[in-house]
C-alpha cells in the first residue's frame, strides 16, 4: 500500500493531522499529533483517554491522517484513511515517541512525560485503507 517514499517521509519525526469525524454541526478539524508506523503497515498515535478525539472514535472508528513534507523542501504528501482500534497501552507508544520529538534533556518535557505516564494514554491504531500521496 506504501510506496519506499511514503515510507521515507513516514519515518521521519514530523506531525501528522489526525481527522476524526465531528459531532453535530461541527467541521472536521484536523489535530497534529506524533505518530508511528509499525511493520505491518499501521500506523499508532497515542492521546488522553478523556480526549473528544477519543470518545469520537469510539462512536465512529474511522480517521484519517496526512503527513506533509516541511516548507523548503520538495513538496511531498501522504493521506491515509481507514478504520481505527483503540487499545488501552499507549504510555509506551507515548514514551517512545517523546524520545523522537522531544529533548528529554529539557525538564519542562520530562515533567510532561511523568504526567502522562501517571494518567495513561490510548493508543490509536489507524489501518490503511486508502493512501493519497503526491511527490514533486
Amino acid at each position: 500500500m506504501f510506496r519506499d517514499e511514503d515510507l521515507t517521509l513516514l519515518a521521519r519525526p514530523l506531525y501528522a493531522f489526525l481527522t476524526v469525524a465531528p459531532r453535530g454541526e461541527r467541521w472536521p478539524a484536523p489535530r497534529p499529533v506524533w505518530f508511528e508506523q509499525a511493520a505491518d503497515g499501521t500506523l499508532h498515535l497515542f492521546s488522553d483517554p478523556g480526549a473528544p478525539k477519543v470518545a469520537r472514535l469510539r462512536e465512529q472508528p474511522r480517521a484519517s491522517v496526512v503527513v506533509a513534507a516541511p516548507v523548503g523542501e520538495p513538496e511531498h504528501w501522504v493521506s491515509v484513511e481507514g478504520t481505527v482500534t483503540l487499545h488501552d497501552d499507549g504510555i509506551e507508544l507515548a514514551t517512545r515517541l517523546a524520545d523522537r520529538y522531544y529533548d528529554m534533556s529539557d525538564p519542562g518535557h520530562r515533567q510532561l512525560l511523568e504526567e502522562w505516564q501517571a494518567s495513561g494514554m490510548t493508543r490509536i491504531v489507524l489501518h490503511p485503507e486508502k493512501v493519497n500521496r503526491f511527490a514533486a
